[in-house]
C-alpha cells in the first residue's frame, strides 16, 4: 500500500496527502529557488523530519523509562549548498525537561541519534545535534 500522494498544484507548490489518515500539508519552493516560500519547502520537510523522528523514538523510549517528554521541542536550522543544490547541514537544538536523570538523558540522546531518518540521510550531510536538558 502506498504511503502518500503528492499533487503538483502549479506555481511551484505541491499538496501532500498521507493516505492512511487523509491529513495533508503543502510545500512551496523557497524564495532563494524561484518560490514564494509560503510553506515548508521539500528540503525543509527533510530537515524537520529528522527532528520529528528523533523526538518520536525518544518518546517511545521515554515511555518505557517512565519519563514524560511532553512539551519538549526542537529548533531546526537547515543549510543548503550549491553544485549540486542539496542539504549540506542540519542543526537541531532540543529543549527537554530538567527532571530526567543523567543516565536516562544519555539513553534518550543515543536513541534519538540512532533514529531511522538519521540512518537514512546521506553521511555527507553534517548533523549538529544539541540536547538541552532543563
Amino acid at each position: 500500500m502506498s504511503t502518500s500522494k503528492v499533487t503538483y498544484l502549479g506555481n511551484l507548490r505541491t499538496e501532500c496527502e498521507h493516505l492512511k489518515s487523509g491529513s495533508t500539508y503543502i510545500t512551496d519552493a523557497p524564495t532563494d529557488n524561484n518560490g514564494k516560500g509560503e510553506a515548508f519547502s521539500p528540503t525543509d520537510t527533510v530537515a524537520t523530519g529528522l527532528a520529528n523522528c528523533m523526538l518520536t523514538v525518544m518518546g517511545i523510549k521515554a515511555h518505557s523509562l517512565g519519563v514524560d517528554l511532553t512539551a519538549s521541542s526542537a529548533l531546526v536550522t537547515k543549510t543548503m549548498a550549491t553544485e549540486p543544490r542539496r542539504i549540506s547541514k542540519i542543526e537541531i537544538v532540543f529543549s527537554l525537561p530538567a527532571n530526567v536523570s543523567e543516565k536516562n538523558q544519555k539513553i534518550l540522546e543515543n536513541t534519538g541519534n540512532t533514529c531511522p531518518v538519521h540512518h537514512s540521510l546521506h553521511p555527507a550531510i553534517e548533523k549538529i545535534i544539541t540536547f538541552n536538558w532543563g
